[in-house]
Parts: C-alpha cells; sequence; structure tokens
C-alpha cells in the first residue's frame, strides 16, 4: 500500500515539474521585461508592415499582369490601316503597364525609330518603378528584424549577468535560466519577421520580373511592326 503512495506521489511530483516547464509564447514575452517587450512590438509592426506591403503589391502586379491576348493584333490592325487615334483609344482604355508603353508607342508614331524606343524605354522604367514601389522595405525587414531580435536577446542577456554580479554570484540559476531563455524569445521573434519577409520579397521580385518581361516582349513586337513594310 505504501508503494502504491510514493508511486502515485511521484506522478503528482512529475505534472507539477512539468506544468512548471510549460510556458507559453505571452508568459515569455511578459516575462522578459520591458526591454523584451519593446523590442517585440517593433518586430510586431515591421510584420504588419512587411505583409501589408507583400499584399498590397500582390495585388498590384497581379492587375499589371492582366491584358487581353488580342490587344496587339488590335493594334496591329490600327496601326496598319492608319488608324492611329482608335489605337490610342485602345490603350487609353487598357488599364496595363502594356498598353501604356504601347500608348507612348504610337503617339510617337512619325518620328525615327530610335526616338520611339527611347520614349517606349523611358516609359518601360517608370512603370518598373511602380511595380516595385516600397519593394525594397520588404529587403529592410528581411535583414533588420533578425538584428533587432538579437538586439533584444544581448540586452536581456546583459541583464541576466548584471543580476548575477549584483547577486555576488549567488543568484538562482533558476532565475538566471529564465531570464536568458525568455531573451532568446527575442531572435527567434525576429527570425520569423525576418523570413516571412526574406520570402515575400522574393516572391514579389519574380512576379515584377515576369511583367517586366511581358512588357518587354510587346515592346519588341510593336517595333516590329514598325518596321514591317507597310
Amino acid at each position: 500500500m505504501l508503494l502504491f503512495q510514493d508511486a502515485a506521489n511521484e506522478v503528482v511530483m512529475g505534472e507539477s515539474v512539468s506544468e512548471e516547464k510549460t510556458l507559453s509564447v505571452i508568459d515569455l514575452i511578459v516575462n522578459g521585461g520591458a526591454g523584451s517587450i519593446i523590442i517585440i512590438a517593433i518586430l510586431g509592426i515591421l510584420l504588419f508592415v512587411a505583409l501589408y506591403i507583400y499584399f498590397e503589391r500582390i495585388f498590384a502586379i497581379k492587375a499589371a499582369s492582366k491584358i487581353d491576348k488580342n490587344f496587339m493584333n488590335q493594334i496591329k490592325d490600327h496601326v496598319t490601316n492608319g488608324k492611329l487615334e482608335a489605337a490610342r483609344m485602345l490603350c487609353a482604355q487598357t488599364d496595363s503597364p502594356v498598353a501604356r508603353l504601347t500608348e507612348k508607342g504610337v503617339s510617337r508614331i512619325g518620328k525615327p525609330l530610335d526616338d520611339i524606343n527611347t520614349a517606349i524605354e523611358n516609359a518601360g522604367t517608370l512603370e518598373v518603378y511602380k511595380l516595385e514601389k516600397n519593394v525594397s522595405v520588404l529587403a529592410t525587414v528581411a535583414g533588420a528584424a533578425p538584428m533587432i531580435g538579437f538586439l533584444g536577446t544581448v540586452i536581456g542577456m546583459i541583464l541576466a549577468f548584471h543580476e548575477m554580479a549584483s547577486a555576488g554570484g549567488q543568484a538562482e540559476m533558476g532565475s538566471l535560466a529564465s531570464g536568458i531563455y525568455t531573451a532568446m524569445t527575442t531572435t527567434v521573434a525576429g527570425l520569423v519577421v525576418g523570413i516571412i519577409a526574406y520570402i515575400g520579397y522574393n516572391h514579389l521580385v519574380n512576379r515584377t520580373g515576369k511583367v517586366v518581361h511581358a512588357m518587354e516582349a510587346n515592346a519588341v513586337d510593336f517595333l516590329d511592326l514598325l518596321n514591317e513594310p507597310l
């Protein structure tokens, strides 16, 4: 009977120890002190900014990539038949970078091809700038977030060792360990934010590259159209 009681006591003690070791993310943040809370708040703001820029740009790029497959065929028919005003109207009614580049080329018809090509290239530079708006902020967040998280960890470590020095080397290891792994949460948070921003940045660069390729292909088609004998 005594053996069963001892076993039961050991089970209860084991459960209590496991419960003591269980700590939620919120507890880790709160127990880290004011410095940890400030660092996590900054990282939270950076995460919000990164997500906002990513989704805002992805919708803008998606809208810019939409264009009627018959657009260039219609432009070709209008230009071949000398209906330049109709070609301009078609470009104005189509809200896309390709249409704006084509409109710039149509408005220069009659001038030397070098001038038309230069006008299209300049318009293309502006369109690429619009597509890449605020994308560089994601790259900044991807690089800064891990460093900010590591800064929080270093601050937490300094405070933990300061506590040890203030206690004359008699500080409890439990409290020191708690302060250290709580401070490490800032590094984890910084890495999470940095990884999300890095993946979002590379995805936007990839999608922007596809739109730029479509712009270049249509610009070449338009210039080839002007080179064709009437």
